[in-house]
């Protein structure tokens, strides 16, 4: 097997005869470096720089073949079949050598820890110089990422003092990186013994956020503003909890309070930008957008994400703002970008783009969308959004770190009705008016509809096509990266999927072995059926493979339906480890031009097939027909899901397709999906299209659709520019939609 080329062979590594806490010190240095361990910083500073820091790190976080977020893919010498080994000979491009951590001055650290402890930079601290200490090294702990050792140390002081409540609280922000509920239990403890903490009540708040509880967190955080109200770090907290839950004028009342406050701040200047730009008020919100431009960085200080990403969102805003009017069908995203600008916009790269030219400053004659009453449409479109509410509800993932956003469930709703009534007229009419004339629709018009809708809901994120980027990112690709596991951080998100994923791993462990060392193979297996964690598999790969060094790949594979017995490269599975336990855990989508097409070619034969069917289908009354065209639907979508062909927001822009399209055969999605349970996921790790239908058909409790909505007024005509469509998302219907449910 070709070596995978990531992670390298670091010799000289700490022995057995390291002092405790000379290796807890050298656990620091390694985290922190050499050249931060002169300066003194807040416990909270430690942590907001660490992860800035960990954010650039990500593109080179696999050595050879970067893993950041949307990376150029690297050429082939670092390609792997289905399962390969990390060797040393495939060094870290660029990288410094892995020299031992022993030479460092571990007074470096000492001093840091002394100097946080003498000016008690964290909660609580006590009268006792050894307690704040101790607590100091905690602290540090957790702003280096060492969360674990962090969980170890408070532990171990609370068994001595179980009333200490800079412990108790500083275990909760550890917690907060392993498991959401431990961290909940640990801040409830924490307000126990303090009942007027702030901060316990804040990261209580953010705790809630993260696992999805929009009431609970909303509750936290006026408890933390009644204790004081101009609590910066509660409001900008607050503020951005109700943008992403879609309630955009709420989170703007927080902003501008927190700028009154410090008029200075880049994530609340940021975010008044962004929110004003959703609503369609572009003059605020272009303002607020230069505002955060004009706050260079001093020299040798880093610049914040929201000063690299706003000059992104201002050349997005003036886009927008010239085709407020113009009808959708007349107009791109896709194609009236320029390639470079889409390019590192959606890998989120610093704005340094040759030749580029802005886009036409705000044009007078274009007023901003003004605020449009429910009761202002007629009752034909107020029951249209009611039932796009109810609808878009029903995509909503019950899973931690996804919080219910009522704006991104009614642009959904809507994508899905549109999807319906196109679908349908496809199937009667044959053709129907796309890109502004007449033509058959294709499976892309399809996806373009939720596309469309989802970049409206939330302007901050590049929704855009990667085959539509310039030749030569598509000739190196992109990929679609996500950390199940980074460090001691796991991903709460995806954890129903770890045991799937550890299976999974385990079989193609044993495929190996059994064409490469078929004497040893049960003892493989032995070894394998005591593994219950994705960290314990490093040290079994080692023992029994000696190209395992620091990790190995496993790819998995995805059967093709238009020519059987082929198969296309799935998603590829990495786990690396470091001599201390640290391990990179994450899956990765590789959608370079070559994968695309063969994608393309099952997605479209699936298409045709689809249409056919669909047309006997408005003619038939027979339940096979019915059922025939729900497997197609589904078995189109898995191969798009397994594509991921989007830069952002592909779940749920594939689900809204399958939903509306389904509907457009006569059934209705009526069940939700299940507790833990992510649709891509699902898809991504099916062993096939059939069982991803089976799957999805289990929960969907799909029922004969309402011949109500044959009476819906069309989205499309209802909603034909940029302007209607923000002013439907903006419109508050809860008293009159709530009523029907």
């Amino acid at each position: 097997m070709a070596p995978a080329g990531r992670g390298c062979s670091c010799r000289g590594g700490l022995g057995a005869r390291v002092p405790p806490l000379l290796l807890l010190l050298l656990l620091l240095l390694a985290a922190l470096g050499y050249a931060r361990a002169t300066e003194h910083y807040s416990p909270l500073s430690l942590l907001k720089q660490e992860l800035q820091h960990r954010q650039q790190q990500d593109a080179a976080a696999g050595g050879g073949c970067p893993q950041g977020d949307w990376t150029d893919q690297y050429p082939a010498e670092c390609e792997s079949s289905f399962l390969n080994f990390h060797e040393s000979d495939c060094e870290p491009k660029g990288s410094p050598p892995c020299d031992s951590l022993l030479p460092l001055n571990t007074e470096k650290i000492l001093s840091q820890a002394r100097s946080i402890a003498e000016q008690k930079r964290f909660p609580f601290a006590t009268d006792n110089d050894s307690t704040n200490e101790e607590l100091a090294i905690a602290y540090v702990l957790i702003g280096s990422g060492l969360y674990d050792e962090a969980i170890r140390h408070f532990s171990t002081m609370l068994q001595e003092e179980p009333d200490l409540v800079s412990a108790i609280y500083g275990r909760g922000i550890a917690y907060g990186k392993k498991g959401l509920h431990e961290a909940i239990e640990s801040f409830k403890e924490a307000l126990k013994q303090k009942v007027d903490f702030i901060d316990a009540y804040k990261s209580l708040g953010q705790a809630y956020r993260e696992l999805g509880n929009f009431e609970a967190a909303t509750e936290s955080f006026q408890k933390a503003l009644l204790l004081n109200q101009n609590h910066v770090q509660t409001l900008q907290l607050r503020g951005m909890m109700l943008y992403h839950h879609g309630s955009l004028q709420e989170a703007l009342k927080n902003f501008k309070r927190c700028l009154q406050l410090e008029p200075y701040n880049e994530v609340c200047q940021y975010m008044k930008g962004l929110s004003h730009v959703a609503m369609g008020q572009f003059y605020e919100g272009i303002k607020a957008q230069t505002k955060v431009m004009l706050n260079d960085p001093l020299p040798g200080q880093k610049a914040s994400p929201e000063y690299l990403k706003v000059k992104y969102l201002r050349e997005y805003s003036r886009y927008l703002h010239a085709h407020l009017d113009t009808p959708l069908t007349e107009y791109s995203v896709d194609v009236d970008l320029p390639g470079s600008f889409k390019d590192h916009w959606a890998k989120s790269l610093p704005f340094l783009i040759e030749d580029y030219e802005e886009q036409p400053g705000l044009q007078p004659h274009i007023k901003d969308v003004l605020h449009q009453s429910f009761e202002s449409y007629k009752p034909g479109v107020q029951e249209l959004i009611c039932v796009a509410d109810r609808l878009g509800s029903l995509m909503q993932y019950e899973t931690p770190g996804f919080l219910p956003n009522k704006r991104i469930h009614r642009a959904m709703g809507l994508a899905a009705l549109e999807v319906m009534q196109a679908v349908q007229r496809t199937w009667t009419n044959g053709k129907v008016r796309m890109g502004g004339r007449t033509r058959l629709m294709q499976w892309r018009d399809m996806f373009d509809i939720a596309v469309r809708w989802r970049r409206v809901a939330d302007p901050d994120q590049p929704v855009l096509w990667l085959d539509q980027m310039p030749a030569r990112s598509l000739s190196r690709g992109f990929n679609n990266h996500i950390n199940l596991i980074r460090g001691q951080v796991i991903n709460m998100r995806y954890l129903e999927y770890f045991e799937k994923i550890l299976h999974f791993i385990k079989d193609r462990i044993l495929v190996y072995h059994g064409a490469n060392n078929p004497k040893g193979l049960l003892e493989v297996r032995e070894a394998l059926e005591k593994v219950h964690k994705v960290e314990d598999l490093l040290p079994i790969m080692k023992q029994f493979n000696t190209k395992t060094k620091d990790g190995f790949t496993v790819n998995t594979k995805v059967p093709s339906l238009r020519d059987q017995g082929k198969e296309h490269d799935g998603f590829t599975i990495t786990v690396t480890g470091d001599k201390v336990g640290n391990i990179l855990f994450s899956v990765e989508t590789q959608t370079t031009e070559e994968r695309t097409q063969l994608y393309h070619a099952e997605i479209d034969a699936l298409y045709k097939d689809l249409t056919a069917r669909g047309k006997v289908l408005i003619l038939s009354s027979e339940f096979g027909e019915a059922d025939a065209v729900c497997n197609l639907i589904l078995s189109l979508v898995y191969y798009f899901y397994n594509l991921m062909p989007l830069s952002r927001g592909s779940s749920v822009i594939a689900y809204s397709v399958i939903v509306g399209a389904l509907m457009a055969s006569g059934k209705e999605v009526a069940g939700k999906i299940p507790k833990g349970k992510l649709v891509d996921f699902e898809a991504m790790t099916a062993p096939g299209s059939e069982a991803f239908s089976r799957i999805a058909k289990s929960w969907m409790n799909l029922k004969s659709i309402s011949p109500s909505y044959k009476a819906l007024p069309s989205v499309s005509e209802t909603f034909p520019t940029l302007r209607s469509m923000i002013e439907v998302l903006n419109t508050d219907s809860s008293p009159r939609c709530l009523k029907q449910l």
